[in-house]
């Protein structure tokens, strides 16, 4: 099972995941362009993908979302409120298959089982996706832990978890109070503290890889997020080097892992 973030922030999403026959995109909130030249940058020619699978309708995760459906003639995976209210952005799609948190479904050898986030969105969902042997966690948008949450991605090998804000650098910023107040709230996005305690609860020897996401460029340092990462493996009991930790750019695809 491979996965890659091919870039995470305010500004876009993508993640790609590939086992045996299958190779999905997880959001595609780049342009068409970018997003087939960061896919063809790990060697995954476009043409391999088979579906695309949407968290939710904001423009950060579905910007390329309609053009790359067209152009491959794959389908499109979302929750009827994301249909609904992206439909503006996503235009016409090729095929649409509706989901909903708490049923899975299966693209070719992979099994999907979306759950319910806490988002200023219109049922917004992460994923655990599964191909049988490995488990991986995509949970990028969440204005706070849920119970739910933790239970669904307890015992996944890789996580790709949202590490939004540092509390102090968004108060001190230079954001509106208004904006700062929605970030900061039960619909709005993780921050260091929030995730590295999240990361203390879900750390077991199995999983491997951690995926630091959803960087704010104005009110985050990466190394403020790998510290934060580091200091949560090590209160769970996690060795040195255990688990790897990769804190994802919005400019730059990260390492094609293969669990």
């Amino acid at each position: 099972m491979n996965l890659t973030v091919l870039g995470s922030g305010s500004e876009g999403n993508a993640v790609l995941v590939r086992s045996g026959d299958a190779t999905i995109l997880i959001d595609a909130g780049f342009s068409g362009k970018t997003i087939t030249c960061r896919v063809e940058d790990v060697g995954v020619r476009t043409g391999e993908i088979q579906a695309l699978v949407i968290t939710h309708e904001h423009v950060d995760h579905v910007r390329g979302a309609g053009v790359l459906a067209r152009r491959l003639k794959i389908p499109v995976y979302a929750t009827e409120g994301t249909f609904h209210r992206g439909r503006s952005r996503l235009g016409a799609l090729p095929r649409q298959y509706p989901i909903a948190g708490g049923s899975g479904f299966q693209i070719g050898s992979l099994t999907l089982h979306p759950f319910d986030i806490s988002h200023d969105a219109t049922e917004p969902v992460g994923f655990v996706i599964d191909d049988g042997t490995f488990r991986i966690g995509v949970c990028t948008d969440s204005g706070c832990v849920t119970h739910l949450m933790r239970e669904k991605l307890r015992h996944c090998d890789a996580l790709v978890l949202e590490m939004n804000h540092d509390p102090t650098m968004l108060l001190a910023g230079p954001y509106p109070w208004e904006l700062k107040q929605r970030i900061r709230s039960r619909i709005g996005h993780l921050s260091n503290d929030d995730a590295s305690e999240f990361i203390r609860d879900l750390w077991h020897p199995g999983l491997k890889h951690i995926f630091l996401a959803h960087l704010s460029k104005e009110n985050n340092l990466p190394e403020l997020a790998r510290m934060a990462a580091e200091e949560a493996l090590l209160a769970a009991g996690c060795s040195n080097g255990d688990t790897r930790i990769h804190v994802t750019t919005q400019h730059q695809t990260s390492e094609l892992i293969t669990l």
